[in-house]
């Protein structure tokens, strides 16, 4: 199963997990509620996807590697305390919580969620004294004496033995009290994310070409060589604040991360040849729909590895000014959603209620609102940008009222209503210039190859991408339409003739 099916299946679990019936009782009771265990080898992003889960579910994360803990954190440690049995005083062993346990709790208080995920990453590779608290806790749901509270779901991560020395493989009593999922890479899935996460352009274009590099696993007579998609997921990073820095990844560095050094040698050397055509084929230029005749001659007769690096370079570029337009998008929704907001508390104003007290009402509710979320760690990068923006809109608002001793409900929602005009307008401006930039890049594909591979494959990294998915499906862009429905009527056909064949 690859990663986003995994994502979805555990969303999946969780909803069957929290559902309640008519009393509030959970429909499937905690006793049968099977932990998750997830299966895979290194790198591939178990772990990244949980706090992605419980940001999209709107529940609490609770993360640990188990192989940081020993037994006495995760179990407590023993006191002795007295009891009576018929009549008589005994001293009896008792356990403190467990630092696991405890965190859960602290999370509810800190978050006021109730319910949540407990993960706990490498979970088959515990010490031979943690080995019995692991196998008590999936089978029992319990440290020592201490329960995870109902409501809180397991999901345990752990990689096959043949990545791990230390692996232990669990019992079939075990095996048979969870839901196993084997998580395996996958490049296609792994490229849809990476588009989303603005991953660099050089990267996402030379695994399009090397797929067979995206994961590889070797063992030499040196050790073991491996590339991981985390490990490019991290290069990507580095990369892309090292150019913001004008310091440059070479071989020796991309091998940090990359310790599979063919592979590394190899995208260094792609690298290089990536930043070269950048300037050779003045990207920019394309992008502002000036085509040079002797460039659009030299890439259609240039080398298959050539043409594919600069149509990578064309990619990045339209993806990062579709992203944008669709992030300056949401930002005007959301601000839109609390203006309108603001507008039927102003149509509904009472009587000593003026609209700059509305506008404090409206302001302290919204921030009151985004930092909770934020507390309680449900709101991601993205949507924190979204919400800083429209906080500072209301700051500049509030501002503006007061200096300009505006009380009126109708004149503050005028000046609002101006306010925002501007934000729309600008959001607007940069909608038709992301459009211009992929009419200019069709110009310029269509100029040097025609309907060719290269504007299939082209149109297949759009589609990948959900930004420039989303950006396409509200903007009339003809040539877009046109090419994919030629794209998926080859498809369509196809896989017509290799039913028939």
């Amino acid at each position: 199963m690859n990663i986003k099916r995994t994502k979805q299946e555990i969303k999946d679990t969780i909803e069957a997990y929290l559902r309640k019936d008519a009393y509030g009782m959970y429909e499937i009771p905690p006793i049968r509620q099977r932990p998750v265990l997830l299966l895979g080898s290194p790198g591939i992003g178990k772990t990244q996807i949980m706090e992605q889960i419980s940001k999209e579910c709107g529940i609490g994360l609770v993360a640990y590697t188990i192989t940081h803990h020993t037994r006495q954190s995760a179990i407590g440690l023993p006191f002795i305390s007295q009891k009576q049995y018929h009549g008589q005083e005994f001293a009896v062993t008792e356990y403190t919580m467990s630092e696991i346990v405890a965190a859960v709790y602290e999370k509810m208080e800190q978050t006021g969620l109730s319910e949540g995920i407990l993960f706990l990453d490498e979970i088959n590779c515990v010490s031979e004294t943690l080995a019995p608290a692991m196998l008590q806790f999936l089978q029992c749901k319990s440290f020592g004496n201490h329960k995870i509270p109902h409501g809180w779901i397991i999901v345990a991560a752990g990689n096959p033995p043949e990545y791990n020395k230390s692996v232990r493989e669990f019992d079939v009593v075990t095996m048979d009290r969870v839901k196993k999922i084997e998580v395996e890479a996958d490049f296609g899935v792994w490229k849809e994310y990476a588009y989303e996460q603005g991953l660099h352009g050089a990267v996402i274009s030379y695994l399009n070409t090397k797929k067979q590099n995206f994961y590889q696993m070797e063992t030499t007579v040196d050790g073991r060589n491996f590339a991981t998609p985390r490990g490019w997921e991290d290069l990507s990073n580095l990369i892309q604040v090292y150019e913001k820095l004008g310091k440059s990844v070479d071989r020796e560095v991309a091998a940090q991360y990359i310790q599979f050094p063919k592979i590394a040698k190899d995208f260094a050397n792609y690298l290089e040849l990536y930043y070269k055509y950048r300037t050779d084929y003045q990207i920019e230029e394309i992008l502002k729909g000036n085509l040079d005749e002797l460039l659009l001659k030299k890439i259609a007769h240039a080398s298959f590895d050539e043409r594919l690096s600069v149509l990578g370079l064309l990619v990045s570029r339209v993806g990062e000014a579709l992203k944008a337009s669709v992030q300056e998008e949401a930002y005007v929704e959301e601000l839109f959603a609390v203006l309108a907001e603001y507008k039927g508390l102003l149509a509904e104003v009472t009587e000593g209620l003026d609209g700059q007290q509305l506008y404090q009402n409206l302001y302290m509710k919204y921030n009151l609102d985004y930092t909770n979320k934020k507390k309680a760690e449900l709101v991601g990068r993205e949507k924190d940008q979204v919400c800083q923006r429209v906080l500072a809109f209301l700051e500049r608002f509030g501002q503006e009222l007061t200096l300009g001793n505006i009380r009126e409900a109708e004149d503050a929602f005028a000046h609002v209503k101006e306010l925002f005009a501007h934000d729309r307008d600008a959001y607007e401006r940069q909608q038709q210039d992301a459009l211009q930039i992929v009419e200019s890049v069709f110009d310029f594909l269509e100029g040097a190859f025609g309907n060719s591979q290269e504007m299939v494959m082209f149109i297949t990294e759009l589609n990948s991408n959900a930004y420039c998915v989303s950006f396409l499906q509200d903007c009339e862009c003809e040539r877009y339409y046109q090419y994919n429905k030629e794209l998926l009527f080859d498809e369509k056909r196809r896989k017509l003739l290799e039913r028939m064949g």
